[in-house]
């Protein structure tokens, strides 16, 4: 590990037990910084009424330290956004945002677009699909941004429990995106956490990133502030154990195409030669293969766009 790494993990690597609650809320009040909380939805009812309950009781109504929660869905055939107005979001539909420009599937696409519909100096994404959800996950990593100046990005760390196995999840984080990391920007190679969907940002450093439209979201906008503003600017805060829905294999194969084509994209600037990926699914016949298309778009920072240019001068 690089010496620069070392020296990164002990000053910018913490516990959500290092801040109480009190002392980030005197911070909140003493910068007058606005928190917007911004949860990106395809079909999660089972799931997103409990996130959204437990941080408006915890951190709205309790403390007051988070300012909106905004559930982003983004075309969800079951009752996602009824569940989460229900319990005290507000509920914008993806292609309500931006109509001029057609959306296009992907996590990073409704990602982008909250930044459209949110005013918060500090915007915290959290994914739908957790379990057991703390408020934790939230004042955990806002924390830093509220009471340390040079900080403008925090991940959330934490156990990932596999089948009641801990610390085997993550597994594309570990077969793709650790070691693009550790051989390619071993800066970066600190994080725990670098796929993880809980994380929090000041928006002058997110409206001038680039967002990948899909699953390499996560990767490129740490890969995009590292270089923008520096590892000092980048913090990692433990707040426990992540709970969520696992994915199948096929699906992480896809995912990890889309994480290596945003490296890929990030090393070179350079174009795919094939940007899809074959898997294969046994049929009636043996074996049949399905092709699924990688993504191949990135929204532009959103600095570059005229109606967020003319809400900001507004």
């Amino acid at each position: 590990m690089l010496e620069e790494v070392e020296r990164w993990l002990a000053e910018r690597s913490w516990s959500v037990a290092d801040r109480p609650l009190h002392r980030i809320l005197a911070a909140k009040q003493r910068t007058g910084h606005t928190i917007s909380v911004v949860l990106p939805a395809l079909d999660e009812e089972e799931t997103v009424g409990e996130i959204v309950a437990v941080i408006r009781h915890d951190l709205v109504e309790q403390v007051p330290l988070v300012d909106e929660i905004v559930v982003v869905d983004s075309g969800s055939t079951d009752r996602t956004s009824e569940v989460a107005a229900a319990a005290g979001a507000r509920v914008v539909h993806r292609d309500d945002i931006l109509p001029r420009l057609p959306a296009v599937p992907g996590k990073g696409e409704v990602l982008w677009r909250s930044l459209l519909v949110t005013g918060g100096d500090i915007v915290c994404f959290v994914d739908a699909d957790l379990k057991e959800f703390s408020s934790d996950f939230v004042s955990g990593i806002v924390g830093p941004l509220l009471t340390e100046p040079d900080v403008q990005l925090v991940k959330a760390m934490y156990d990932r429990p596999l089948a009641g196995t801990g610390g085997q999840g993550g597994r594309v984080t570990e077969l793709m995106a650790r070691p693009l990391l550790n051989m390619h920007w071993p800066q970066l190679a600190g994080f725990v956490q670098p796929l993880g969907g809980e994380y929090a940002a000041r928006r002058s450093l997110l409206e001038q990133l680039p967002f990948p439209v899909g699953y390499g979201v996560e990767l490129g906008m740490l890969v995009d502030a590292l270089h923008l503003a520096g590892l000092d600017a980048l913090a990692q805060v433990d707040v426990g154990v992540r709970r969520h829905r696992h994915q199948d294999g096929q699906a992480l194969g896809r995912m990890a195409a889309a994480i290596y084509r945003t490296a890929q994209l990030r090393l070179a600037r350079g174009h795919l030669v094939r940007p899809a990926l074959t898997q294969f699914e046994r049929g009636e016949d043996g074996f049949e293969p399905r092709t699924y298309s990688v993504d191949t778009e990135e929204r532009p920072p959103m600095l570059e766009i005229a109606e967020y240019a003319e809400r900001k001068v507004a």
